[in-house]
């Protein structure tokens, strides 16, 4: 199996206001809208889901 990696920067930051870990990909703020995750092992998971979407 090869392995890739992506270079794009993912920020994960605790809300108060959602109660949850949200993910913001500063490199898409124009297509898409952040994801989110319970615990932040979520959150990063999401977002590696959305970038294999988005690239």
């Amino acid at each position: 199996m090869r392995k890739y990696y992506m270079k794009y920067t993912v920020v994960i930051q605790w809300s108060d206001e959602d109660d949850c870990f949200v993910v913001l990909l500063p490199d898409f703020t124009d297509v898409m809208q952040p994801t989110h995750g319970d615990t932040y092992e979520l959150a990063l998971q999401n977002a590696r889901e959305v970038l294999e979407l988005l690239v």
